[in-house]
């Protein structure tokens, strides 16, 4: 069975969205399309490598939709990325087109939409950002591992990963040259 892993970027304090929904502390640097010993850009590549479909919520969606169809300076990791399946949950959007890529589907019942996913063949599930998504599948159990990206700064208000209580297991912890710490954690 399939599972879906959460990534997030956080602060050292649980911040994973800025006060105006800005993310001014991940430090992560472009890729390209030259052969690289970057530990940090070969574990997001495996990571990208792992998952063939992405889901995300409404407002990751407007603020991505823009950037990354046209992110030439992410070489592989940016079409890795773009031609993943992709879902957008909301209940306003009829459609939504990622540049020249293949549009992703729109659901209106994530829940569902990610249970009917598990239970096809295929890598796992990604949903990138999205917050409120990411909370709501939480809270129905169906997300298998959460993957934080630790940057090394603080913020003093914003969206926190967590907002309630909740026991994970620790699957790895891997500290990177430029601060960055990965998290893994089973749900």
């Amino acid at each position: 069975m399939r599972k879906l892993i959460v990534q997030q970027w956080v602060t050292i304090n649980n911040i994973a969205a800025e006060e105006d929904g800005g993310l001014s502390f991940v430090k992560g640097e472009p890729f390209d399309d030259t052969i690289t010993d970057n530990p940090f850009q070969n574990n997001l590549m495996s990571f990208i490598r792992s998952v063939d479909t992405m889901i995300l919520g409404a407002n990751t969606y407007h603020q991505s939709k823009g950037y990354w169809p046209y992110a030439d300076e992410q070489g592989e990791y940016g079409r890795q990325l773009n031609n993943q399946s992709k879902f957008v949950a909301s209940s306003q959007l009829t459609d939504a087109h990622w540049g020249d890529f293949p549009a992703a589907a729109v659901t209106r019942d994530p829940v569902a939409t990610v249970l009917e996913l598990k239970e096809q063949s295929g890598k796992d599930i990604w949903l990138w950002g999205s917050l409120q998504l990411m909370h709501t599948l939480l809270h129905a159990g169906v997300v298998d591992e959460v993957r934080m990206l630790v940057c090394p700064a603080s913020r003093d208000k914003g969206t926190r990963v967590f907002e309630d209580r909740r026991e994970l297991k620790l699957l790895e912890a891997s500290s990177f040259h430029n601060g960055v710490v990965l998290l893994r954690y089973q749900t």
